[in-house]
């Protein structure tokens, strides 16, 4: 993530004097678009000495902007359907005034864990998994809550993992390997098992069947559709932007399985799909291209 691909591209579709100058435009919004220039971030270096390497699936997934952006609104929306991981980010965060710094944030650790050394990958994790032992608090009914439950860290985990391995197979590889895909996911529980997080699966099959197995204890209610309203909101940023960010949201509705779409209440119509997907490979290949080479 963080605008770091390595994509097998066409040729530049601009002569060379306009390639450079959009190319730079393009790669610049993406990497404002994940760090914080105030903050004086800058894109994660790529180390081969961190939890994976150049050789994983890990690597090849998360490199894709439009393929983890896309899924990163799917596993969103998934995710806040469990009404304790909703009330975790509903009491104990400013999503209401920051969702963008918010995401930025959850992409950063994607990032750093992803493609960080060793050393920055478990000192960020450490970090998250303090932050989680300070969240606990009680649902409307009253049931208790903490965010270091295991239980619902494998929620947040697998929901974010299949759903950016799906934006991957629809955006960037559609014919990627069965064993590539089981590949990913035992790749990624190393990640959820230094976070806390049991049960963790370690294949695609294994994430589909936990899936299902947590699926009774979803909800939808007043909350949940005010945090998906803020989540799918086109209003504010950049208004150049508003364009894209409206296709990856529409693109990340679309991305849900079903029954997802009809808890949330959101519709994908089937005459739309294959627009907003041509549109999003379109926008797909367009960054890639942005980050084909290096340019000065």
């Amino acid at each position: 993530m963080t605008g770091q691909i390595r994509p097998p591209l066409s040729p530049d579709p601009l002569p060379g004097r306009l390639a450079r100058p959009v190319r730079r435009a393009i790669a610049g919004g993406v990497v404002r678009m994940f760090n914080d220039p105030e903050k004086g971030e800058r894109p994660v270096a790529r180390r081969p000495d961190g939890l994976f390497g150049p050789n994983s699936v890990a690597w090849r997934v998360h490199g894709d902007v439009t393929g983890m952006l896309v899924g990163g609104v799917s596993g969103l929306l998934l995710q806040m359907l469990h009404p304790a991981v909703l009330a975790g980010v509903w009491d104990h965060s400013n999503f209401r005034a920051d969702m963008h710094g918010r995401l930025r944030r959850t992409a950063r650790f994607i990032a750093v864990t992803t493609y960080g050394g060793r050393d920055d990958a478990e000192a960020v994790i450490d970090r998250v998994r303090r932050i989680h032992g300070r969240v606990a608090g009680a649902l409307p009914d009253g049931t208790p809550y903490a965010a270091d439950d295991p239980e619902l860290l494998a929620w947040v985990h697998v929901t974010e993992a299949t759903s950016f391995l799906n934006g991957w197979l629809r955006y960037g590889e559609p014919g990627m390997s069965r064993a590539d895909r089981d590949r990913y996911f035992a790749e990624m529980a190393e990640v959820g098992r230094r976070l806390g997080a049991d049960p963790l699966p370690r294949t695609q099959a294994e994430a589909q069947a936990l899936i299902r197995a947590l699926r009774p204890r979803l909800r939808v209610d007043e909350r949940t559709r005010e945090v998906a309203r803020l989540l799918l909101s086109r209003e504010g940023g950049d208004p150049a932007a508003r364009p894209f960010r409206a296709l990856v949201l529409q693109a990340g509705v679309d991305l849900l399985p079903g029954w997802a779409r009809r808890m949330h209440g959101l519709s994908s119509p089937l005459p739309a799909r294959p627009l907003v997907r041509t549109g999003t490979r379109g926008v797909a290949r367009t960054i890639r291209w942005a980050f084909e080479t290096p340019y000065r």
